[in-house]
């Protein structure tokens, strides 16, 4: 008996291993040279640092707390958006829908690619950047999620000018925390549907998912499963990289372009959609419609010790690494349009 409980033993072991292995080829072996700290910051990024750092204090520090239950602050916050849009040069548009009986925005800024207009079958890939700008209740949402709108709107100003190949949409969503997470009310559900609806061809979606907390710490950092410690670091000094199985090779080349450019240690992972954290933001709504999407994230709750907390104040952001991955991810729409 003690024999045949050993060799169960041994094949299950065999069996996790295997897996493991298989999980870290395909999914978690990422291209690319790795730096092992943050870089100082250039002069065009430390304009960019105060930038970010007015947005998140915008959001999280006066409009604060946004969501169904403090509608008007909800609303203060997508007429924020749709300003700094306006006043970047760029069109906006709101893509609207009722929940509870009261209506909900989608904020849209688009820059229209190259194609648009040309005598050509059909008009250019989408590129989608797009946060969420509501808060869970009982949070001002400074990490999560103001750090991604600063991201994208500060995105944005940048893009502004340009005449890009492939069409670039900048979109704030709405409703992405609980009780919308994952249910066809979250407002990048809504947006992906009629995006597939009108046939739209959206060749990435990037989602900026909490993105602006670091530490130096041991054991700072935490993994959903003590498997995937083996192969990541346990100090939350990188930011992280992550999409379902389908999306590897969106996730692959977005990898390759922010080591290339950035001075931030990053990590990725191409994962089942089913392991926690995997599909915990707006990249899940894309996925549900054949969209490939993946999520840019400190991690959150892995990582961040106010997640979901009323503590998750502007004050808790660390700015200059912040910086470094919004630098990061301007190179690599820039190398995305050129695909």
């Amino acid at each position: 008996m003690l024999l045949k409980i050993f060799f169960t033993a041994l094949r299950i072991t065999i069996v996790i291993a295997a897996v493991l292995v298989l999980l870290w080829w395909f999914g978690m072996r990422m291209p690319g040279k790795n730096v092992s700290n943050a870089g100082p910051l250039s002069p065009d990024e430390v304009v960019l640092r105060e930038e970010l750092r007015a947005n998140v204090q915008k959001l999280a520090g006066e409009i604060g707390e946004r969501n169904m239950w403090h509608y008007a602050a909800l609303n203060a916050a997508a007429d924020f958006i749709e300003d700094s849009f306006s006043r970047a040069g760029l069109r906006t548009r709101r893509d609207s829908y009722e929940t509870g009986g009261q209506p909900c925005h989608n904020i849209e800024a688009e820059i229209p690619g190259s194609q648009q207009g040309a005598a050509v079958s059909s008009p250019p890939p989408i590129i989608v950047i797009g946060a969420h700008y509501d808060s869970v209740f009982g949070s001002p949402g400074a990490n999560d999620n103001g750090s991604g709108v600063a991201a994208m709107l500060a995105l944005a100003r940048r893009f502004a000018g340009a005449k890009p190949n492939q069409t670039l949409r900048f979109v704030a969503f709405v409703n992405e925390e609980p009780p919308y997470f994952l249910s066809g009310e979250m407002g990048s559900q809504v947006y992906a549907r009629r995006c597939k609806e009108r046939g739209g061809k959206i060749s990435a979606m990037i989602s900026l998912e909490t993105i602006g907390y670091f530490s130096d710490a041991p054991h700072s950092q935490t993994y959903p499963s003590p498997g995937l410690g083996m192969f990541y670091p346990n100090v939350g000094n990188f930011i992280g990289f992550v999409s379902n199985v389908k999306s590897r090779a969106l996730l692959r080349r977005v990898v390759t372009s922010f080591r290339k450019h950035a001075k931030i240690p990053s990590e990725g992972a191409s994962l089942p959609a089913f392991i926690p954290g995997v599909s915990w933001s707006d990249q899940w709504s894309f996925w549900q419609h054949g969209y490939p999407a993946i999520m840019v994230t400190d991690t959150a709750p892995f990582r961040y010790p106010y997640y979901h907390s009323s503590n998750d104040t502007p004050d808790k952001l660390d700015y200059d690494r912040f910086t470094l991955v919004v630098s990061g991810m301007e190179k690599v729409i820039q190398d995305l349009d050129k695909l």
